[in-house]
């Protein structure tokens, strides 16, 4: 059996996220990169869409959680997105990585999270 990883990088959704009550009221935008282990051998061999994992179906779990709740913390987001992830068919390891990209152009630093779950 293969164990290939599909890669989607630099995912950007507007978001609530996060401790203080204006965080929440404002919003802002988080990047997320996936990377998902899967046995695609067969996929590989046939060229056929039905024979892998859609990125469209990863991208639209991660769009789902990151669009439809409201974390404290980039920890309970990146745990969130790694489960709707591994609900996906043919999905069996996943490593999510979540920034919270600045609100403010003068802002340089983003704060990133990565979580791996087997």
């Amino acid at each position: 059996m293969g164990r290939e990883r599909l890669v989607l990088r630099g995912l950007r959704y507007f978001g609530r996220h996060g401790v203080h009550p204006a965080e929440r009221e404002l919003g802002s935008h988080v990047e997320v990169d996936v990377e998902v282990e899967a046995d695609l051998a067969t996929a590989v061999a046939s060229d056929r869409l039905e024979d892998t994992l859609s990125y469209s179906l990863v991208e639209a779990a991660v769009r789902r959680v990151v669009q439809g709740s409201e974390f404290n913390l980039l920890e309970g987001l990146a745990g969130a997105i790694a489960e709707a992830v591994l609900t996906l068919p043919r999905a069996e390891g996943v490593t999510v990585r979540v920034t919270k990209v600045p609100r403010l152009p003068s802002q340089t630093l983003g704060f990133t999270f990565e979580l791996h779950r087997p």
